[in-house]
């Protein structure tokens, strides 16, 4: 009998079988025909975890397990899912481009999302929804944003904010020009053996602060706080190498090491139509590498989407109960 184990390692890169697809795609269909048919109200959100109880059992199989120990590399690939590419609209071009409306591809990343936990956004980012677009943006092409097409500095997603997602989730609905555009990613817990002990010792203590990315309206600054977090020998990680400022010369050094670290075990993602990967953001900090968008509708196109585990947590900062912190 194979290891239970060994099928959770395999099921972290799960490709859908056509049956899988075509089943997938019937919830998708009853749901994205369900009044309001907005994916940020609270009666459809009900419909998609009920819903969500109808998906493919080796999918449902891969959610649970990634739940329970996300593995080496910190993250969840599932491929050949059914967003419905050749009825897309051109990509969108405009600044805090969003999806409210249950289309075929924000219907996907919701079900999957609220299989893992519940899907949530912050206020001051994107007006609260819950279905983003990573898209160029032609006004945004320099900045540190994911509507920006420069390299995209390693990341721990909202680093400055103590209720930062869980998880990531990101589904291509359009590839970049040529396939070229990868999306960076890189682990902890790959990169924790490469730290000295001293190293370590500082990324621990609470030398660090980290500002808001430019996607918040605000200019919210976190308090001092480690990099590295939690349990010692496989410790959770909180920084952007863009926003996260060192305290002193030591805390600085150490902060070099780190992202030298997790530059040599880093890994580039070339997603495809179809294509979903879920990041858990305790152990991962995720990048992109530049490119040249043409700004001509065919440009790489991604939803996003935000995942909480512990809903209960943060009920004092969601308006009635719902999913948006403020």
């Amino acid at each position: 009998m194979t290891p239970i184990t060994s099928e959770i390692v395999e099921l972290r890169d799960l490709a859908l079988t056509e049956d899988e697809r075509s089943a997938l795609s019937a919830v998708v269909a009853r749901l994205a025909r369900t009044a309001p048919a907005v994916v940020d109200e609270a009666a459809w959100q009900a419909r998609a975890r009920l819903g969500g109880c109808h998906l493919p059992p080796r999918l449902l199989a891969a959610i649970r397990g990634f739940r329970y120990d996300a593995g080496v590399d910190g993250r969840l690939t599932i491929t050949n899912l059914p967003i419905g590419a050749e009825a897309l609209p051109p990509t969108p071009t405009v600044p805090e481009s969003v999806e409210r409306e249950a289309t075929t591809p924000a219907t996907v990343a919701m079900l999957i999302g609220l299989q893992l936990g519940e899907v949530i956004a912050y206020r001051e980012e994107k007006h609260g929804a819950l279905v983003q677009n990573v898209v160029p943006v032609p006004s945004l092409a320099t900045s540190q944003s994911n509507g920006g097409s420069v390299q995209l500095e390693f990341h721990t997603e909202n680093a400055f904010h103590p209720d930062r997602p869980h998880y990531v989730g990101l589904l291509c609905l359009r590839p970049a020009h040529e396939d070229r555009v990868g999306t960076q990613v890189a682990s902890v817990r790959r990169a924790f053996p490469l730290l000295d002990e001293g190293s370590r010792t500082v990324l621990r203590e609470a030398r660090f602060v980290t500002v808001a990315p430019p996607s918040f309206r605000s200019a919210s600054e976190s308090e001092p706080h480690p990099v590295l977090l939690g349990n010692e020998e496989d410790p959770d990680l909180c920084v952007d190498f863009h926003a996260t400022s060192a305290l002193d010369d030591k805390a600085d050094q150490a902060l070099a090491a780190l992202r030298e670290a997790l530059t040599e075990v880093r890994c580039d993602l070339v997603l495809r139509p179809g294509d979903m990967v879920f990041l858990d953001n305790r152990l991962v900090v995720h990048g992109r590498v530049a490119f040249r968008p043409r700004y001509d509708g065919n440009d790489r196109w991604l939803h996003r989407v935000f995942v909480h585990l512990d809903n209960r947590r943060t009920r004092s900062r969601r308006a009635g109960n719902g999913a948006v912190l403020f």
